[in-house]
């Protein structure tokens, strides 16, 4: 078109009363302003944008420019800054519904080398259309955090602090904008309703919250305490224990997912919660709480299953950081239910690990508590040394128990003048050392012998191969064949389990010097005596 065509284009526009334009009007306005993109003319699209006789064709038809606009943009060639400011004058100028539904459909059509450069460009723009918006405010913003996520979850997540600080990606960069998309709509819902109310007393309720309501407070919850989004609108009059106990449904609810975004999330805001309260403060009628029981059987499950490596010791540092803030009774009540619930051995361990630690702590002047000094030790201390199945316990299944219960039991015995000043605690203690250690030595002995016998048995089993093929290699003779009946193996060659039954036998005997190791204390302390 020429420059007086154009001209009387332009005009006809500005003559014309809203909505009167024509598709014909559309497609030449589009045209007009894809032609000055192409040109790297940027400036003269952004100088007719902006002119004051241009504003209803603009509110009306500007929307179209959208597309080649924020592809100027990501190309980040000479007229980025004049195409940034059109982008934004647009979204100042257009109808909100019509912004909405235009920017939208960008996010929905990113390309996958493009994802996080276009959220990133394009998240302030949404954030102004959703503001702009009168009606249906909630629903589109829902809409709008549902579309990036979707676009977001294509992108590979960084799962070391490496990958973090490279953010190749951008995954970080496209969270770091996501949060500030969000900010003024925490606020504009705190405004009507406090952030105290929306998540610290409605969980404490009895109506039945939908799950989707719920979701959305655990959001909510972790934007707040673990973002810090909103944190200045939030009351400070609230204890710390009482934030962490109305955190546990959202705790809850993240951790029981098996997505391993929810997981870290409910994690990292158990932790978060967990900051704030003094250590030993927590008292045992934190655990009769029903949420608390299934937020630990759900930290459990983590530290057994996931098979995040990342998420399992985060799991295991929060359980450290909740153990840590409870105080001796809580700890001691913690410690059986975990010993009775927890069924698996590293964990088992772990807290028979802490057993010890609070043992040791006790015995330091200003710290003794009858928890882990008095009879009450006495039953936790059963519970952590009593063998699952008996004599017959599986020894290398319950290795890390077994082993940290062993050292548990030296470590009392070491420091027996703590003990012996309590006539019933001793007499006690020195019951259960005894009945341990003659468990363990039966158990040893009854493994020891079965794995013996199992590895004779390949040996000869193998001899007997061997004698067939020399006599195979030398001719066909006649050969009287044996069948050598074994247990099943599973995707296991012979040398290989016969491998596994040696290291068994070295863990056996590991064991059983640490139980010489123990009865060689006892007898030096009696001589001593004596």
């Amino acid at each position: 078109m020429s420059v007086d065509q154009i001209s009387d284009a332009i005009q006809k526009w500005r003559d014309t009363p809203d909505g009167g334009w024509e598709p014909e009007d559309h497609r030449l306005f589009l045209d007009l302003g894809c032609s000055c993109l192409a040109q790297g003319d940027g400036a003269q699209l952004l100088t007719f944008l902006q002119d004051v006789r241009n504003q209803e064709m603009v509110r009306s038809m500007g929307c179209g420019l959208l597309p080649p606009l924020a592809n100027e943009i990501l190309k980040k060639e000479k007229s980025l800054v004049h195409c940034e400011v059109a982008m934004t004058h647009l979204t100042m100028t257009c109808r909100p519904n019509e912004l909405l539904c235009g920017l939208l459909n960008l996010i929905e059509d990113i390309d996958a080398s493009t994802i996080s450069d276009t959220i990133i460009t394009l998240a302030p723009h949404l954030q102004t259309a959703l503001l702009r918006t009168d009606q249906g405010r909630a629903a589109s913003l829902g809409v709008a955090l549902s579309s990036i996520q979707k676009q977001l979850s294509r992108l590979p997540m960084p799962y070391t602090k490496q990958l973090e600080e490279a953010d190749r990606y951008g995954l970080c960069r496209s969270c770091s904008a996501l949060t500030d998309f969000v900010k003024p709509f925490l606020i504009l819902a705190s405004l009507p309703k406090p952030l105290a109310d929306l998540l610290l007393y409605v969980p404490q309720k009895k109506s039945i919250m939908l799950e989707e309501m719920d979701e959305g407070r655990a959001s909510i919850a972790y934007l707040l305490f673990v973002q810090l989004i909103g944190i200045d609108y939030f009351p400070a009059v609230f204890s710390p224990s009482f934030i962490l106990q109305c955190n546990m449904d959202y705790i809850d609810l993240l951790l029981s997912r098996k997505d391993e975004s929810y997981v870290l999330k409910g994690l990292t805001l158990y932790a978060r919660s967990l900051d704030g309260v003094e250590a030993g403060s927590l008292t045992v009628d934190l655990l009769q709480l029903k949420k608390l029981y299934s937020v630990s059987q759900n930290l459990r499950q983590i530290l057994m299953d996931c098979p995040s490596r990342q998420l399992r010791e985060r799991g295991l540092q929060v359980l450290q950081l909740f153990i840590n803030k409870l105080n001796s009774q809580a700890k001691h009540r913690f410690f059986r239910c975990m010993l009775k619930t927890s069924q698996h051995s590293g964990i088992e361990g772990y807290i028979i690990k802490n057993i010890k630690k609070e043992v040791e702590f006790s015995m330091k002047p200003g710290n003794e508590n009858a928890w882990f000094l008095g009879m009450e030790f006495i039953d936790l201390l059963e519970q952590a040394l009593s063998l699952p199945q008996g004599a017959e316990t599986y020894l290398l299944n319950n290795m890390d128990r077994l082993m940290e219960g062993l050292n548990l039991l030296r470590y009392v015995l070491i420091r027996d003048r703590e003990w012996k000043g309590k006539s019933r605690v001793w007499e006690e203690l020195c019951r259960i050392r005894d009945h341990h250690l003659q468990m363990m030595r039966v158990c040893i002995t009854m493994s020891r012998t079965c794995y013996i016998n199992q590895a004779k048995s390949l040996r000869d089993d193998y001899k007997l191969k061997a004698k067939e093929a020399r006599a195979a290699a030398r001719g066909p003779q006649r050969i009287k064949h044996f069948n050598v009946k074994h247990e099943k193996r599973a995707d296991m060659s012979p040398e290989v389990h016969y491998q596994v039954l040696q290291n068994a036998l070295v863990t056996f005997d590991l064991m059983e010097s640490l139980i010489f190791r123990i009865e060689e204390i006892t007898n030096e302390k009696a001589k001593i005596e004596n």
